[in-house]
């Protein structure tokens, strides 16, 4: 019996050797949300210190601030260390946390032939200590407070020897971060050079912001030139410490033309972000009737083209026109009509049987399918003369190949349920 049930199920059932969607149910389930992040898509945003020090806002101008961030290659994600100390109670073993300390992260920069990146690291340098202030090579002096100062000493020879020298000429040297004076209107000292580092992580359309609070730069290294490593290229290895972290999270926003990402800092900048979709292919350049580079997309193209008006305009729409007509000179068209509107029965049938809505909304509006989509309503040649397109005006026949003006498109072929 137990034989014959099994015999049955294998004949009348399914297919019985498939894959196994383990996978696909852990990892693609609402919206890849056990997916994990991938290492490459990151954006880091250094917040200077302008308002407390406005010689910065001199120094870094424009999209400076933002495009620091751009030129980071590497970086280390906060990284945690706890003191837990085991206690004996009564010979049982307890574990006790003491203190928390945060770990320092490594930054590697692009030594970018703009100098953003060494500029960046002197700067900070001789805000914080007095050792580059002196002059020297005949150059004007920097002071601590970054920038020339008319109360400071024009400096001396550094290669003067004068260790056994009664007088000193000058006695600024090294730290000299907690003055009031050097440069600074705040009573409690120098201000921070960095307010925050915020490292942001993307993936589906959402970041995931790491902002490492007053971080202060430990190491800075320089790369090494080599004259074997014809394919290297420069870079700078930053070692930072920070006081805490924030941690935050959200949608990454809508893209403002000005100024990029609403919700990430110097993310999506168009100076140096493409803010433009670019087609998988050229207005003419496929054949199909719908779709990227088909026959509809080409008659909206041209009339885009014609609309805008000028020389381009005429030459774009000219330019679409030549490549439909060399795209579908050797090609029957009333054959890839049919053939798109069998398809589309098919994706109607499957989308009905599987509950889903029906195609796409480009192809579908209102419930009717165009006519210029399915195999009727087809002129002289094969080329589509009639039909309800979602989108264009009513100057859009096509005729020959290429839209003219005149007549409706109202030609509905069959209504199909709208979705809910």
């Amino acid at each position: 019996m137990a034989f014959g049930q099994d015999f049955l199920k294998a004949f009348f059932g399914n297919d019985y050797v498939k894959d196994y969607t383990h996978a696909s149910k852990i990892f693609r389930t609402n919206g890849y949300q056990n997916s994990p992040k991938l290492k490459f898509l990151y954006h880091v945003y250094f917040t200077l210190n302008t308002v407390e020090i406005p010689t910065l806002s001199n120094i870094f101008q424009g999209t400076d601030q933002s495009t620091i961030g751009l030129l980071v290659k590497q970086v280390d994600l906060p990284k945690y260390k706890v003191d837990v100390e085991t206690l004996n109670q009564y010979n049982r073993k307890r574990l006790v946390q003491t203190k928390i300390e945060y770990q320092p992260i490594t930054v590697k920069f692009h030594d970018d032939n703009g100098d953003l990146i060494r500029n960046l690291w002197y700067n900070y340098y001789s805000y914080y200590y007095k050792d580059p202030s002196q002059a020297y090579r005949g150059q004007t002096p920097l002071n601590g407070s970054i920038g020339p100062s008319a109360t400071l000493s024009n400096g001396f020879n550094y290669n003067n020897r004068d260790i056994y020298s009664n007088n000193r000429f000058v006695n600024d040297w090294g730290y000299v971060g907690e003055s009031y004076s050097d440069g600074t209107n705040s009573q409690n000292g120098k201000p921070a050079f960095f307010k925050d580092i915020s490292i942001y992580g993307f993936d589906q359309h959402k970041f995931y912001e790491y902002v490492l609070i007053n971080p202060m730069i430990e190491e800075w290294n320089h790369d090494t030139y080599d004259y074997y490593q014809g394919d290297g290229v420069m870079e700078n290895s930053v070692t930072i410490k920070y006081e805490t972290v924030k941690y935050y999270s959200g949608a990454i926003g809508s893209t403002v033309v000005t100024q990029g990402s609403t919700n990430v800092q110097g993310f999506g900048n168009p100076n140096y972000y493409d803010q433009k979709q670019s087609p998988l292919t050229r207005p003419g350049g496929t054949r199909s009737i719908i779709g990227q580079g088909g026959l509809l997309d080409t008659g909206i193209g041209i009339i885009e083209d014609l609309q805008n008006g000028g020389v381009s305009g005429v030459v774009g729409a000219v330019q679409k026109a030549g490549t439909a007509y060399y795209t579908w000179k050797d090609v029957n068209i009333r054959a890839v009509a049919q053939q798109t509107a069998v398809d589309a029965l098919k994706q109607i049938t499957n989308n009905a049987v599987s509950g889903s809505p029906a195609i796409g909304t480009n192809v579908i509006n209102g419930g009717v399918i165009a006519a210029s989509v399915l195999s009727t309503g087809l002129g002289t040649g094969g080329i589509p003369t009639g039909g309800t397109v979602p989108g264009l005006p009513n100057t859009s026949v096509i005729s020959g190949g290429i839209p003219s003006t005149g007549a409706a498109l109202n030609k509905p072929i069959f209504p199909i349920p709208p979705g809910p």
